[in-house]
């Protein structure tokens, strides 16, 4: 598994939490691929797996485990069990691209990233390896403002490309979107799928809208407003980075309601909230006569301990489909997404039978 943002929350999370479910120390609480509709699907034990990854910070793995646990992200006393599960991944992380001064074309910057992922592959006598996006959300770029560059995002799904690895995009990052990577994707023959994981606010939308059209209620106006910290409350302070993570959350609306509601998405940076997040809604909507209704709600989540889980879960489903000669986006993983791949519903229910009957193309592969 090779994290691009590989020594942020999320990554160091899932590897923490892989090591313990390995040792058997936890549960696996919260991932789908470990419940009973997965089973004979041919996915990759957890201890099977290996880490490594692109990031430019420097803290260590084990550090900033331990800040985690400090900030009860990650239960107490699991960095040091899984100290030197975390140490080995540490070492397996590279700088990444674009550098401070960086002077490279795209093309080498892709064929470097390619090489560190191919580097990778062979120290460690992998059958494959799976490249997954938990990077910072980049802002959205305004066209010919930097030339003809591809944004690092798409520089790390080109290089995933090149070296012939599944490709999974857990941000709202423009990745393998980019115009100009579109017939490579199609034409590598490998499987991928995104993009932004679907932890909160977004995965209560995709049951709530439904429910609405189903039961015939008229949504006439939906607001919602995020309290993050951390590094995405940080980056998401950014109006253009916020504009590029609203789209996603927005998608689920204007495809299951047939128009975006009337209503504002807010996002605030709150430093002093780390890893929390606390989303708020509020539906205003019609019922029988006319008659004016309002459905709020709250949601408070550990964002890492949400999207590790499911991080593990994209890695074992497309590492499977690779190995069972799938290619192309995976609709079937629509269900772990905020913006998932053309054909994939934006209910909740939908893509959970959607995600069903992928697992059961695997069992039959398998």
């Amino acid at each position: 598994m090779w994290f691009v943002g590989a020594r942020g929350s999320v990554a160091t999370t899932a590897v923490a939490g892989c090591a313990a479910l390995a040792a058997g120390l936890h549960l696996p609480t919260g991932m789908v691929t470990e419940t009973p509709p997965f089973a004979g699907s041919g996915l990759p034990p957890l201890g099977s797996f290996v880490f490594g990854g692109h990031d430019p910070a420097s803290c260590p793995l084990p550090k900033r485990a331990e800040a985690l646990a400090a900030a009860g992200v990650l239960p107490y006393g699991l960095p040091a069990a899984v100290h030197a599960e975390l140490a080995a991944a540490d070492a397996g992380i590279r700088p990444g691209v674009p550098l401070s001064g960086e002077g490279r074309s795209d093309d080498e910057l892709i064929a470097a990233c390619a090489a560190d992922l191919a580097g990778f592959a062979i120290g460690h006598g992998l059958d494959r390896v799976v490249v997954i996006n938990v990077a910072s959300t980049e802002p959205v770029r305004v066209p010919g403002a930097d030339g003809d560059r591809l944004p690092p995002s798409s520089l790390y799904a080109a290089a995933a490309l090149l070296a012939g690895c599944p490709y999974i995009n857990f941000t709202p990052s423009t990745g393998l979107h980019h115009p100009r990577l579109r017939d490579t994707a199609a034409r590598s023959g490998l499987p991928y799928a995104g993009r932004d994981g679907k932890t909160g606010q977004t995965l209560l939308r995709s049951v709530l809208a439904p429910m609405f059209v189903q039961r015939a209620l008229d949504v006439r106006a939906w607001s919602g407003t995020n309290l993050l910290g951390g590094g995405d409350g940080a980056s998401l302070a950014d109006p253009a980075t916020a504009a590029a993570k609203n789209a996603g959350k927005a998608r689920v609306l204007a495809d299951t309601l047939g128009e975006d509601p009337v209503g504002e998405l807010h996002i605030d940076n709150v430093p002093a909230l780390g890893d929390w997040k606390t989303a708020w809604d509020h539906v205003a909507f019609e019922g029988f006569l006319g008659t004016r209704m309002v459905l709020q709600t709250i949601w408070q989540g550990c964002d890492s301990a949400l999207a590790a889980p499911l991080v593990l879960d994209l890695a074992r489903l497309a590492a499977t489909a690779h190995a069972a000669g799938l290619s192309g986006p995976l609709p079937g993983l629509g269900f772990f997404f905020k913006d998932p791949d053309t054909g994939a519903s934006s209910s909740l229910a939908d893509q959970w039978q959607a995600l069903l009957g992928f697992a059961g193309r695997l069992r039959e592969r398998a």
